[in-house]
């Protein structure tokens, strides 16, 4: 247990019986530490560092449905007591649920090395860090005529106890790098973003992706986009390229996954279970326990060992990501994917790593498949409805004529929806690539993970410009 929070065991057991005195079923603590680093360079100088530190307490009561929580930054007893009360108030069953004890658990996993985690080198090496990226992005051609680069970087240390006697600490990790290349041809202005990192020390940017790669990738596709065409209109065969197509998949499947959207039928996914939603080739899921991933945890924000949670296999809907109280008003195994922004909120069911399994086609196969269609490189973002309907815009993409990528192409928008787009997934490719995100939902973002092979998409709405 982290001594950052000066309680003990005694101490948290009374804390949870005093939320447990008015009835309900479940209690939990959750203890959150925080120190966190942002730098950002602009203009050749360091345009903004700012450091921070959260530290508090949310206190969570569940009856039956209700849902009651609370939090302070106050950690004095009598405050943490009176929070406690807060939580209670939903409460009014006559069961009396009063814990004795609790047992302390360890982390089974060890998916990231906190111990040199960059937020807590000097702001020098990590100013350092952040130039190369600016240096290599501003440096790649005299066309980029604007560069921002930002290096964002934390550790947090939580403390999670509950009524069923667990009690169990984490230490994590996270870091990300990221720049925004502009480029100028004096006819055409255009940006492009690159950026890497996840539950990582230093070492990662020292040895497995430097910075100056990620300030090149930018400024690469920013020059590339100066000679960009419109994308052309229509129903069209469509390839989604493996370096960030996985956020199609997060989006457009991943969020009508998760219980939560199930048990309240917003999702268009609700009574679809056994089903056949995907082509037969298809099989997602979403894994929370892989090594340095950004949306990896020991352990998820009730205290749960996380497992590889199956979505669709071959095709079928085989499952649902899921938190404590979802998966018990479901009847469903609990799976570890509650969680949570931090200890302001109560956890819900999210996503961690998303990502759709390679297949056993070669990428150049795949193109060549293509007699007329586009290639999706990269995108500026998306939008999907609870109907399943979405769109895409791509920032950059690609012509495929006759079986070859041809000229770059801007200004396409994907427009489709989930069970129709993943049904139409004809071949899969075998050269898994992984995006890094920030998820949003119900006002609480989280880091994510998100990874395809290249896809060939039968036939998608394309809606661009005729030149």
């Amino acid at each position: 247990m982290h001594n950052k929070f000066g309680l003990d065991k005694l101490s948290f057991t009374r804390l949870i019986n005093e939320a447990l005195r008015r009835g309900g079923d479940f209690a939990d603590i959750y203890f959150q530490y925080s120190i966190n680093s942002e730098i950002i360079i602009q203009e050749d100088i360091v345009k903004n560092t700012s450091n921070s530190i959260a530290l508090g307490v949310g206190i969570r009561v569940i009856d039956g449905e209700k849902t009651g929580y609370a939090f302070t930054n106050d950690l004095s007893w009598e405050k943490l007591i009176e929070t406690a009360e807060t939580a209670s108030i939903i409460a009014n069953s006559n069961s009396k649920i009063k814990i004795k004890g609790l047992n302390k658990h360890t982390v089974s996993l060890n998916l990231y090395d906190y111990k040199r985690n960059l937020v807590e080198n000097s702001i020098k090496t990590q100013i350092n860090l952040l130039r190369k990226a600016y240096e290599s992005a501003k440096n790649f051609s005299p066309l980029i005529e604007k560069v921002s680069a930002n290096l964002s970087s934390s550790i947090t240390y939580i403390t999670i106890a509950n009524s069923e006697g667990l009690i169990i600490s984490d230490s994590r990790p996270q870091v990300r790098i990221m720049v925004s290349s502009t480029a100028n041809n004096g006819k055409t202005k255009t940006t492009a973003t690159a950026n890497n990192g996840g539950r990582y020390n230093i070492d990662f940017y020292l040895s497995q992706f430097t910075p100056e790669q990620i300030g090149k990738q930018a400024s690469e596709e920013a020059i590339i986009l100066l000679d960009a065409r419109n994308a052309p209109m229509g129903e069209i065969p469509v390839v989604l390229d493996s370096s960030e197509s996985g956020v199609m998949i997060h989006e457009a499947i991943g969020h009508p996954l998760e219980l939560d959207s199930i048990r309240n039928k917003t999702s268009v996914m609700w009574d679809k279970l056994g089903q056949l939603v995907a082509n037969s080739n298809v099989t997602i899921y979403d894994n929370p326990n892989i090594s340095g991933f950004r949306g990896s945890y020991n352990i998820d924000d009730e205290g749960m060992t996380p497992n590889d949670t199956l979505l669709v296999e071959n095709g079928k809907l085989v499952g649902f990501m899921n938190d404590y109280l979802n998966a018990k008003l479901m009847n469903q195994e609990r799976n570890a994917h509650g969680r949570r922004q931090s200890y302001r909120y109560p956890p819900i069911p999210r996503m961690s790593n998303t990502i759709l399994a390679s297949g056993n086609y070669n990428p150049t196969e795949i193109i060549e498949s293509v007699k007329y269609g586009i290639l999706a490189k990269s995108f500026q973002g998306g939008m999907v409805n609870s109907t399943g309907k979405f769109t895409f815009s791509i920032n950059l993409g690609y012509l495929i004529e006759d079986g070859k990528i041809s000229s770059p192409i801007k200004n396409a928008t994907l427009i489709g929806s989930n069970l129709e787009i993943l049904k139409r997934i004809e071949m899969v490719g075998n050269d898994t690539q992984f995006f890094l995100g920030t998820c949003g939902k119900n006002g609480q973002s989280v880091p994510v993970t998100c990874g395809t092979p290249t896809l060939k998409i039968s036939q998608m709405t394309v809606g661009g410009c005729n030149e």
